[in-house]
């Protein structure tokens, strides 16, 4: 006999509980024990701010915090103008060789992240070019462009191209009808693609150290030299800090994807 709708929810539901709890019991874990009065995770003493107190009076994690918040503001920036001018001439223009680029340019996206890093490392050294903090950015400008293109790519499915040549026939320019008609409409997909790029540009690991020279010390290259010997308590309080603004930022970008690919009823 069949078995009946309800008893096949019911396994689903209790099979995707399983694995979100898989995945997620770990950073509850590790919440509830960033407000352990011990100084070891191994055992419970009782509940205590006192790491959180210890991590914002931490001039390292601030120094390293800044660097961070460079390199993603910097690069993000960047990677938005480029990565929208990628993908508006992606969508709206022939070209020889259209496939080809378009496939390298979204190469990042599935690459993985230590040939990536590697193959920049490579690519530095060859031009004798010193690892510094703008080795970095530039560096995360490369990921960041791909990701920021494919969300204004999907946007850009949606959007009705008689717009822009309404605007050309009432007699606005090329660049006017860019900036006035076009980027106006894309602008929420512009911006979760640079949140997402954000995210993505604070918490990388293995391009920054691959990318990193004297000088320059990113939020996880600092996490990571400490982590070395053991987690320690204000570790935790601090991922907890990243994993929060991590989820909101991610959630606001997922957000304004979901209105920019609603269709427009104007």
């Amino acid at each position: 006999m069949a078995p009946s709708f309800a008893s096949k929810v019911n396994w689903q539901g209790w099979f995707s509980a399983l694995m979100y709890g898989f995945m997620y019991a770990p950073i509850l874990v590790l919440a509830v024990y960033s407000f352990n009065s011990s100084r070891y995770s191994a055992h419970w003493e009782g509940f205590s701010l006192q790491w959180y107190g210890s991590l914002f009076n931490d001039s390292r994690i601030f120094a390293a915090l800044r660097d961070s918040l460079t390199i993603a503001l910097v690069a993000v920036t960047i990677a938005a103008i480029l990565g929208t001018l990628m993908a508006i001439g992606l969508a709206r223009y022939q070209f020889w060789g259209k496939g080809l680029y378009q496939g390298m340019a979204y190469l990042p996206l599935i690459m993985p992240d230590i040939a990536m890093a590697v193959a920049t490392l490579v690519l530095l050294s060859t031009l004798t070019i010193p690892l510094s903090l703008g080795t970095i950015i530039a560096a995360h400008i490369v990921f960041c462009l791909a990701y920021i293109a494919v969300v204004v790519a999907s946007r850009l499915q949606a959007l009705d191209p008689h717009l822009e040549e309404a605007a050309l026939d009432l007699g606005a320019t090329p660049l006017q009808a860019l900036i006035w008609v076009l980027i106006p409409q894309l602008a929420p997909a512009i911006l979760a693609g640079c949140l997402l790029a954000f995210v993505l540009s604070m918490d990388d690991l293995l391009i920054s150290s691959f990318t990193a020279g004297g000088g320059a010390n990113p939020l996880p290259l600092e996490i990571f030299s400490r982590v070395r010997t053991g987690v320690k308590p204000d570790i935790n309080a601090l991922s907890v800090v990243l994993i929060t603004g991590s989820a909101l930022i991610s959630a606001l970008a997922e957000y304004l994807r979901y209105r920019s690919d609603r269709p427009s009823h104007s």
